[in-house]
């Protein structure tokens, strides 16, 4: 792997991890591109690259995890507060229940079509037309959406679905479950805050636990870690800013224009990957 080719996946990570784009299909997209400037061929996904993927996705958790940091302490001292207490009625403790159900739906989803989903990564015309489903999601849940009210179980559950339908390459993780709360009716900018809290836990079990028993240790010493690093970098920088800006920007505006990217970009995919493939 080349120093370009990682920051330039970092990049496509720590932006479209977040935003409703899909970071999946920016990171095959973005690989393929490089792949055809580099003449390398861009069918081939390699132990390198599949490790890699992992760590800009831990990079990303990390940026999680510094910005809401402060709810994330308030979630967990309030979850096991709550249990010893007895309360389950705090915010805090439902939060947490919450983020824990979702997570199990989630998982049982992805335990059934994973296989499925992973034959995808290396077809991009399919990708891109996920893509375009995500965008439809995102404008179709701000025309449709339900009156305002809190979360509740069922909400949950259909968000917990809903993630577990992303693990498609080009169905956006935090497009859908964003989009899902916000049909729910759930309000724009709390349906985001716990899109982002739920990430944490999906995005170790996804990039960590079972991508890591795919991987020879053995191999990892043959691998450019340098450029690594520094993808990985540049993906908890953008990732950071991202999430930082996209919550100020829900606080004034809806899904819609993330609509019209993902037509665009999911498009110029499949323009692309026929053009080369």
């Amino acid at each position: 792997m080349q120093t370009i080719q990682a920051v330039i996946m970092g990049a496509a990570q720590g932006i479209s991890e977040f935003l409703p784009i899909s970071s999946s299909a920016h990171i095959v997209f973005s690989s393929m591109l490089y792949k055809i400037f580099a003449g390398t061929g861009f069918q081939n996904v390699g132990s390198e690259e599949i490790f890699f993927d992992i760590l800009i996705h831990l990079a990303s958790l990390f940026a999680v995890i510094i910005f809401f940091f402060k709810d994330l302490k308030e979630i967990v001292t309030g979850f096991f507060r709550g249990l010893i207490n007895k309360d389950y009625e705090s915010p805090e403790f439902k939060t947490g229940v919450y983020v824990l159900f979702a997570t199990l739906v989630t998982c049982i989803m992805a335990f059934f079509i994973k296989d499925m989903a992973h034959r995808l990564v290396e077809n991009t015309a399919i990708v891109a037309g996920l893509l375009l489903i995500t965008g439809f999601v995102l404008f179709f849940s701000e025309k449709l959406k339900r009156p305002e009210k809190k979360m509740d179980f069922k909400t949950v559950l259909f968000i917990g679905i809903a993630q577990g339908f992303a693990i498609f390459p080009g169905l956006s993780r935090s497009g859908l479950t964003i989009a899902t709360g916000i049909f729910n009716g759930v309000e724009r900018t709390k349906a985001a805050r716990f899109s982002f809290i739920l990430s944490i836990p999906i995005i170790i079990i996804a990039s960590l636990i079972y991508p890591l028993l795919e991987i020879n240790p053995a191999e990892i010493q043959n691998f450019n870690l340098k450029a690594m690093a520094l993808g990985c970098l540049v993906s908890f920088v953008t990732g950071f800013l991202c999430i930082k800006y996209f919550m100020k920007f829900l606080e004034k505006f809806n899904l819609k224009c993330f609509a019209y990217y993902c037509w665009a970009a999911g498009i110029l995919m499949i323009f692309v990957s026929l053009k080369f493939n």
